[in-house]
């Protein structure tokens, strides 16, 4: 952290956590498929930066158990947006991929939530927009750092 008080560094924090929650909240309400969980959502938006995954994988990067994602997955299956297929190296396996159908509701859904923030963030100053630009890789960074391993719950 930078060298600034303790008081300071948390207040930043504070403030940082609070406003990423509130946006993550309104666009979460920017859905294309309310039938899908948040969950669900991550899920596929993982398939499509990734490509196919084991299950196993998959829930490590989701961060949730793999009896969690077993269950995940079969609902998403059952609804027609992703498939179980044999893992090309070890048959044994599986690995999932998305169907052309969840990577149109995604494109649509991205599209819906990028028009929906670019509207939003319309009243910012230039000086705002700069600072916007220049934050998204650092909170990009934020959202892929590995997950310490004694995090508060």
């Amino acid at each position: 952290m930078p060298d600034l008080s303790q008081e300071e560094n948390a207040a930043a924090v504070n403030s940082l956590r609070s406003a990423i929650m509130r946006l993550t909240r309104r666009l979460r309400h920017q859905r294309v498929d309310e039938s899908l969980s948040p969950t669900e959502m991550s899920v596929l938006g993982t398939l499509f930066r990734c490509g196919p995954l084991g299950p196993g994988e998959l829930a490590r990067k989701e961060h949730v158990q793999p009896p969690s994602m077993t269950r995940i997955v079969a609902m998403l299956e059952t609804k027609g947006l992703v498939r179980l297929e044999p893992h090309p190296e070890d048959r044994r396996q599986k690995v999932v991929s998305q169907t052309e159908q969840a990577e149109a509701m995604l494109e649509e859904s991205r599209r819906k939530r990028n028009a929906w923030l670019a509207e939003l963030a319309g009243g910012l100053s230039e000086e705002e927009w700069a600072t916007l630009r220049d934050a998204a890789p650092v909170l990009e960074k934020l959202a892929h750092l590995p997950m310490p391993e004694a995090a508060p719950r």
